[in-house]
């Protein structure tokens, strides 16, 4: 998610669940390519897996794009044709891509010759006027032909005239039956859900009933403990890295640590860890501490330290 899953963000929450694939923030082929940009691809090794996501409408920018992202080490290169913002809208990428699927195949294939690792696709079920039901089988032909076999489909259309990138993620309304309808169509394509799931509870329902994968985005954000700390041992079978949230903060301290060192601001990181304790007591001091004291000059582990502190019981 843009300004939000940053690197930072993902080291937190690799803590928390060592097996969910996690994405990067969309990154443009053209600050990449042409804006000398490379430092957005920095990630920590303990990010992986971790995937890179690619906006851009330019098939041989974003070949380029894609042989740096796999130079930099990602496990995947993700290709954005989902997002409604209107900065996506004027660079003709993202969600508007939907009209122009052809342009996406021509895209997609151009990155899978430079990509030393698998090429994915993000997409809506439709824009604007669209039938989902009469486009998305034919989108999703039309990208296997180019050779790509896994797709994360968020399951709502995106209206890019007349609401706001914040309205296109709630307001219009959740189709995970043709989602659903699509990974029937296609079994041969690894079909992932995305948009509105809330729980780890809902997460398994979705793959019970036959989809590849879950990609949970603001909830995971807002309530990283309640998605993240149980993910391992209820979606993969295998014990997690931290088992509680006090554990999570104990093991940011190091690499928070390193980042005050290089100077780097202690607001940086701990933007991200706002919600570890939603919904328990003393989550609103916790809050109020970190984001009050994190901001200021020469801010440091102490202020996290008394965040910590404000908290009845550190769960």
């Amino acid at each position: 998610m843009m300004d939000w899953t940053d690197r930072h963000c993902r080291y937190f929450h690799r803590l928390m669940s060592g097996q969910s694939l996690l994405y990067t923030e969309m990154v443009t082929s053209a600050a990449l390519v042409r804006g000398e940009a490379r430092h957005l691809l920095a990630f920590d090794p303990a990010e992986h897996p971790v995937a890179v996501q690619l906006g851009g409408s330019d098939p041989a920018e974003l070949a380029q794009a894609t042989r740096m992202a796999c130079d930099e080490g990602y496990d995947e290169v993700n290709l954005n044709v989902g997002c409604p913002s209107d900065r996506v809208q004027s660079g003709a990428f993202g969600a508007v891509l939907m009209k122009s699927p052809a342009l996406v195949a021509e895209c997609v294939a151009a990155m899978r010759t430079a990509a030393s690792v698998e090429v994915t696709v993000k997409c809506r079920i439709g824009v604007d006027d669209q039938e989902p039901r009469d486009i998305l089988p034919g989108f999703l032909e039309t990208l296997r032909a180019a050779g790509v076999s896994r797709f994360v489909i968020h399951a709502r259309k995106a209206w890019l005239q007349g609401l706001s990138p914040r309205e296109n993620r709630d307001i219009p309304p959740l189709d995970y039956d043709l989602v659903l309808d699509m990974k029937r169509a296609f079994p041969d394509l690894a079909i992932c859900i995305n948009g509105g799931i809330q729980s780890l509870d809902e997460a398994r329902r979705l793959l019970e009933a036959g989809l590849d994968g879950v990609m949970v985005g603001r909830a995971a954000y807002h309530d990283p403990a309640a998605i993240l700390l149980g993910a391992d041992a209820a979606i993969f079978g295998q014990d997690g890295r931290c088992r509680t949230r006090a554990e999570v903060v104990a093991a940011m301290r190091p690499y928070i640590a390193r980042h005050l060192a290089e100077g780097g601001r202690l607001h940086n990181i701990t933007r991200h860890m706002l919600g570890l304790f939603a919904g328990q007591p003393g989550a609103r001091a916790w809050r109020r501490i970190l984001s009050e004291g994190g901001v200021q000059p020469g801010a440091g582990l102490d202020v996290l330290d008394a965040a910590l502190a404000a908290l009845p019981r550190a769960a």
